[in-house]
């Protein structure tokens, strides 16, 4: 699979993103788009996977701005669960083990092969004080292992 952006792809992706950002200011407040384009200019890989989330219908925007790892943080702000990456199981295993109805993916494969991470719990409590999101919908969030042996996988 291809993990590189055309330039017109780039282009527009980086429109719409800007775009978002200017219309979703509460969302990132004291971080000016310039800064966030001059580091995805220098990580074309990072703007492949920003293309991947918004071409399944996750709408990424800028939350935060991670100091330690001079990263700008981008969650899926779609109001529902991304509509391309919806009726997944959780991870492999599960995919595996459903012998009926069975998903083309699951939550965790999809989120590797774009090159990105499901959010944890502590994370999507911070996205549901940015907006209301998943108010029909629910999403899969990290999960233990050993949460997962005693009640399954977490959706939020």
């Amino acid at each position: 699979m291809r993990k590189e952006l055309s330039i017109p792809e780039q282009q527009e992706l980086l429109n719409t993103l800007k775009n978002r950002f200017e219309k979703n200011r509460n969302r990132h407040k004291n971080i000016e788009w310039a800064n966030v384009q001059a580091k995805l200019d220098v990580y074309p890989e990072k703007c492949w996977s920003l293309f991947e989330m918004e071409r399944t219908g996750g709408e990424p925007d800028v939350v935060g701005y991670d100091k330690k790892t001079d990263e700008y943080i981008f969650y899926d702000c779609s109001t529902e669960s991304p509509k391309g990456r919806r009726s997944f199981c959780f991870d492999e295993d599960s995919l595996k083990s459903r012998k009926e109805n069975k998903p083309e993916n699951s939550a965790l494969g999809a989120a590797t092969a774009m090159g990105i991470e499901i959010l944890t719990e502590a994370q999507y409590r911070e996205l549901q004080l940015l907006g209301n999101f998943d108010m029909k919908t629910s999403s899969y969030v990290q999960t233990l292992n050993e949460i997962r042996k005693l009640i399954g996988t977490l959706l939020c």
